[in-house]
């Protein structure tokens, strides 16, 4: 083998070695991110079941006060 063939491979050799450290911490940073967007995506889920929650006490509260309104409207009308 020539000088120049071992020149080639031997920056070809340093070339797929930086390459594979490149992938490896894209990898991670890959990892992170999935992490990452499974925690908001719990905390996602959790704030929808309080949102539904909190709407279901509003529509409770608003029929309660429809309804003493209508009491009111009547012991006005008496």
């Amino acid at each position: 083998m020539s000088d120049a063939q071992a020149d080639v491979i031997a920056t070809l050799a340093t070339e797929v070695a930086e390459l594979r450290d490149q992938l490896a911490e894209t990898q991670e940073l890959l990892i992170e991110t999935a992490v990452d967007a499974g925690q908001l995506h719990a905390e996602l889920e959790a704030m929808r079941e309080e949102l539904a929650v909190m709407q279901a006490e509003r529509n409770a509260w608003r029929a309660e006060v429809e309804r003493l309104g209508g009491v009111v409207e009547l012991r006005r009308q008496a």
